[in-house]
């Protein structure tokens, strides 16, 4: 037993966590390539490396996914200081060569000169599709830079390619990626000349580029909804902020207005102007009407916290329909064992919670747009 422990031990020391052994980077530079600070890594890796996102079999693992910047050719290398298989007979290494070729689409090299020569043609890079947007944002180190929105489609010439390069980082950076069709060409593509991988994020780019989407979108009569599947929880503060500053200039959501509840003309007018669909507008209500309310008056808070948490209060609402349905066709016993299931006291604490976690996010959303003023 002892021995078995031991081996275990020692075959321990070849796992490596798959999302810190992943080194991901956008090269401008030849300098770039040796850099560490301009080093990423993914959120996940589960998708490529099991639930663990654990590779095993190497020590001192590292897997060089390099991008040039513009057309993201790439630079895949895989290096470590030991494999198990200099120290253990019959034991093999995952092969991590294989899982990452299943990603990424042929034309990438392992050969570091041959990446510098495609970094040397990337003076020559311009964007695809047509240019829709330009905005401006503040960068500590360089200053003011100037980005591009472009609208591109799967007819662009090289653009296929460029997009089968381009979402191999979905694997990394959303937890339930999947690739999408090139073969629909019913896509459209909106594209910044950079990702807002971990090197860009917090300059802004987020709400940019979702409020040029909308307002594209808005031109376009065959559009009703515009949505975002498996939002994360950032995308959605995110959101807030956006459809709130475009909906804060609508008649509707007047203040005046705010105080008499969510009214058809809000939804109608964020839909048909804003492509804003009626959920995602009645977030933005309570968001303006929060602004909108002294909440230190006991009477207009109390009026505001039940209108929120009257819509929050759905879920539960559904659960009681569900419970009086039960009653009609279980046993006296059964109906017991499930009525020890549901707290009533319990769901109004819930209830409460989730009403003072969405006022937080709210309040958030209102000083992010007091900024702009």
């Amino acid at each position: 037993m002892a021995d078995i422990n031991t081996m275990e031990k020692k075959l321990a020391e070849y796992k490596c966590d798959t999302n810190e052994a992943i080194a991901l980077k956008l090269v401008r530079f030849p300098e770039d390539i040796d850099d560490d600070s301009t080093t990423f890594h993914p959120e996940y890796s589960h998708q490529t490396f099991g639930d663990d996102e654990v590779a095993f079999g190497y020590k001192g693992l590292q897997i060089q996914l390099f991008y040039t910047a513009g057309n993201l050719n790439t630079l895949f290398k895989v290096k470590y200081s030991s494999k198990v298989t200099e120290a253990f007979d019959c034991v093999e290494p995952d092969d991590v060569e294989v899982k990452i070729r299943e990603i990424i689409p042929a034309g990438f090299t392992s050969n570091s000169d041959d990446f510098l020569t495609f970094l040397e043609k990337e003076a020559k890079f311009k964007p695809f599709g047509t240019l829709l947007h330009t905005y401006k944002v503040q960068n500590e180190e360089e200053g003011e830079l100037t980005y591009q929105i472009h609208k591109a489609d799967i007819t662009c010439a090289g653009f296929q390619k460029y997009h089968e390069r381009l979402q191999t980082f979905l694997m990394w950076f959303i937890e339930t990626a999947s690739f999408i069709d090139t073969d629909d060409d019913h896509w459209d593509f909106f594209l910044v000349q950079m990702l807002i991988l971990p090197p860009f994020q917090g300059e802004g780019h987020g709400p940019q580029l979702l409020e040029a989407v909308h307002r594209f979108y808005c031109s376009l009569p065959k559009v009703q909804d515009i949505t975002a599947e498996d939002p994360s929880e950032n995308y959605v503060k995110m959101r807030d902020f956006v459809l709130a500053k475009l909906c804060q200039g609508l008649p509707s959501f007047a203040e005046e207005k705010l105080h008499l509840g969510f009214s058809v003309d809000m939804y109608k007018e964020a839909q048909e102007k804003l492509k804003i669909n009626k959920k995602h507008a009645r977030r933005v209500y309570e968001i303006l009407r929060l602004r909108a309310t002294d909440m230190s008056d006991e009477e207009k808070a109390r009026d505001y916290r039940l209108e929120v948490k009257k819509r929050l209060f759905g879920p539960y609402r559904k659960n009681q329909r569900e419970l009086a349905k039960l009653k009609r066709c279980l046993s006296a016993e059964e109906l017991v064992s499930h009525m020890a299931q549901v707290d009533t006291k319990t769901q109004h604490e819930e209830l409460e919670k989730s009403f003072q976690t969405l006022v937080d996010d709210y309040r958030r959303v209102i000083e992010r747009l007091a900024a702009l003023a």
